[in-house]
């Protein structure tokens, strides 16, 4: 196998702890991938990581997402016949895998705040019997005394901690309830501890290792070159982002989108401008109801909506492999979550693009929230990583090489022929086309910008977006999705659970006969053959005789037009955003917008005349292009969204007498 592929450490396997070793036959582990798992071979670096954990070994893994972690320990745990106890941060993370686990004939579950405590007992009293092979518990739980104390009455195999770089203050996302699993090692010393994570530099690797008090751990750490995806950094000026957001999403004609913005409110106004523009998106984030959010991320999972905008609360744990870009409007905080997020595109292995579609305004939030941190040390640690996401998008090096020589990789290329400092902006970046939103521009930064592109189009030798080549029938996969779409509500479960894209896609490859040849589709375990398997083969021969794929019926919303049919119904600011979901910043945003193109008369009722007068004096004193200097030298009772309205009129009045 490559280098560049894989690394592990040379003593994986030298002299360690003296714990029980589980081991099987080596055999035994592969009939175990095939009967359960569906898969007859490992990835790179599982065999030997879950060889460690059986053999009982402390055990550290980087590897990227999408490289099959999960499967890590869980296969581990089977072979146990005890029970590995599992630390996540995300109860709709471990909800779902303890729900996969039970759809492969794997008992599993979890164990959180969220179950009645009829639920808490029933599932503490299975797992002191030893019925489960995997429990899934919250660092918080674990940190309680009568957990410690439940535990010594469950039959543990081993500890598995998720997420681990929260356990380190130099990780991008430290969580202060993880620094209390080193208290594992001081309760169960004699139990093996295992460490996974997807992100994590040196010093953090370092700083794991450490606070978990690994004895003589195993290390794996799996390259961090995607190959497959194009990063692409594109700085836009004023108003120039959401024409090339419309630009990029309509070049991509298959496959999931994910577009990821800093705030609420740019979740909620992104979503309802790309519906202006007949782009049909959901939103995802912390605000929504529960429920909400998880028929947005069932819709985008089954593939009835392809553009999913949400924070940076969406992504964990979502096992999505024709994601086809990963788009942020905003700077990332750090290299780290730039690259786990970023990492969700292409975990099939076919082409797919990371577009960061910066703005200067970005960098200064940054700093502003970084100036807001109290406590010096962590201030310290922030700014080293405003400093390295700054080099990273300002850099003129490759930028896949420049994403591994920051997790402590040194790849021997130096260029790589996929990212915009190698081969060049993709054509849908270089023109911002025309979206019905007026933008002011200064002449000096469009002429800036103007050379910047016209020195990649020289360089770009690859414009067109790549479109992974398939081998797949479209009518057959848009029948089996609809099949999927309609098992998957029965039986109240996840669209994905029923079966992934890349089996559905080989079943469409194969076009399978029997029971036997479904047992070959990888993915296809004993108990999800016997559970859909002859469905399956009922889907297959409708579709050979004529049946095929009802159209989805795309409720395509105007929200600009349903906000001013509600403002004419006289419904208030408050009243608009609870009937259309939204926050009452994104519904008055929207206004704004269609008040300064004309679109929208401004009411003076909307805004006191005494706060009106005292912003219009504001604006002529400051200027209209940005608004904290205008809320910081207006009253406090004068809210940004009066500021906003407010410049909406007066950019029109302008405009109009222009």
């Amino acid at each position: 196998m490559p280098s560049n592929i894989l690394r592990a450490s040379a003593d994986a396997f030298s002299r360690g702890p003296s714990y029980t070793v589980l081991m099987p036959p080596e055999a035994d582990l592969f009939a175990l991938l095939r009967r359960y798992w569906g898969y007859s071979t490992f990835r790179p670096l599982q065999e030997k990581i879950v060889q460690s954990l059986v053999g009982g070994r402390d055990t550290c893994v980087v590897m990227p997402t999408g490289g099959g972690k999960s499967l890590c320990y869980q296969l581990p745990a089977l072979v146990s016949g005890k029970t590995a106890i599992v630390i996540s941060p995300l109860i709709a993370l471990m909800q779902d895998q303890a729900a996969q686990l039970a759809q492969m004939g794997i008992p599993a579950a979890v164990l959180n705040s969220t179950q009645t405590s009829g639920e808490q007992s029933d599932v503490t009293k299975k797992a002191c019997a030893g019925e489960y092979r995997l429990l899934y518990l919250s660092p918080e739980r674990l940190a309680r005394q009568d957990t410690i104390t439940l535990l010594r009455r469950i039959p543990v195999a081993f500890f598995a901690i998720d997420e681990a770089h929260c356990i380190s203050e130099w990780g991008h996302e430290f969580r202060p309830e993880y620094r209390q699993l080193s208290s594992l090692r001081v309760n169960f010393r004699d139990l093996p501890i295992a460490a996974f994570t997807a992100s994590a530099t040196r010093r953090v690797r370092h700083d794991i290792l450490t606070q978990l008090q690994l004895r003589d751990p195993a290390k794996y750490i799996a390259s961090f070159h995607r190959a497959n995806l194009r990063y692409v950094a594109r700085r836009c000026e004023y108003g120039e982002q959401p024409a090339l957001l419309v630009n990029a999403l309509r070049s991509y004609a298959d496959g999931a989108i994910i577009v990821y913005a800093p705030t609420i409110a740019r979740v909620e106004e992104t979503v309802d401008f790309l519906e202006e523009q007949g782009i049909p998106a959901i939103a995802y984030h912390g605000q929504m109801e529960k429920e909400q959010r998880r028929i947005n991320q069932e819709r985008w999972m089954a593939d009835e909506v392809r553009v999913l905008v949400g924070t940076i609360a969406f992504g964990l744990g979502i096992n999505k492999a024709t994601v086809r870009a990963v788009i942020h409007l905003s700077l990332p905080q750090s290299i780290e979550q730039y690259y786990q997020e970023a990492g969700r595109a292409g975990r099939d292995g076919l082409p797919a693009d990371c577009l960061l579609l910066w703005q200067k305004r970005d960098a200064g939030l940054l700093a502003y929230f970084i100036d807001k941190i109290t406590d010096a040390a962590e201030k310290e640690r922030a700014w080293q990583r405003y400093h390295t996401i700054r080099r990273f998008v300002e850099s003129a090096s490759c930028r896949h090489r420049e994403i591994c020589v920051h997790f402590g990789e040194t790849p021997k290329w130096t260029s790589c022929n996929a990212c915009d400092v190698c081969s060049g902006l993709p054509a849908f970046l270089f023109t911002a086309a025309p979206t019905g939103r007026t933008r002011r521009r200064r002449k000096g930064s469009a002429d800036a910008r103007s050379a910047q592109l016209s020195a990649s189009a020289q360089l770009s030798a690859r414009v067109e977006t790549p479109v992974p080549a398939s081998d797949v029938d479209s009518d057959l996969r848009e029948y089996l999705r609809e099949w999927r779409r309609r098992v998957a509500q029965q039986d109240k479960i996840a669209s994905f659970m029923v079966m992934h894209d890349s089996s559905l896609d080989e079943i469409c490859r194969r076009r399978p006969a029997s029971l036997d040849e479904i047992r070959g589709i990888p993915g296809f375990g004993e108990k999800k053959t016997e559970r859909y398997g002859q469905q399956i083969l009922q889907a297959l021969a409708e579709f050979k005789n004529g049946a095929r794929a009802s159209a989805l019926l795309e409720v395509k919303s105007n929200p600009a037009e349903e906000t001013i049919r509600l403002l004419g119904e006289g419904h208030s600011f408050l009243e608009i955003a609870n009937l259309r979901g939204r926050h009452v910043s994104s519904v008055v945003g929207l206004i704004a917008n269609l008040v300064e193109k004309g679109e929208l008369e401004f009411q003076p009722e909307w805004v006191e005349e005494a706060k009106l007068a005292s912003i219009e004096e504001a604006c002529a004193k400051l200027g209209m292009r940005a608004l904290k200097p205008l809320k910081d030298a207006l009253p406090p009772d004068v809210t940004y969204e009066d500021i906003r309205l407010v410049i909406a009129r007066l950019r029109c009045a302008h405009r109009q007498t222009a």
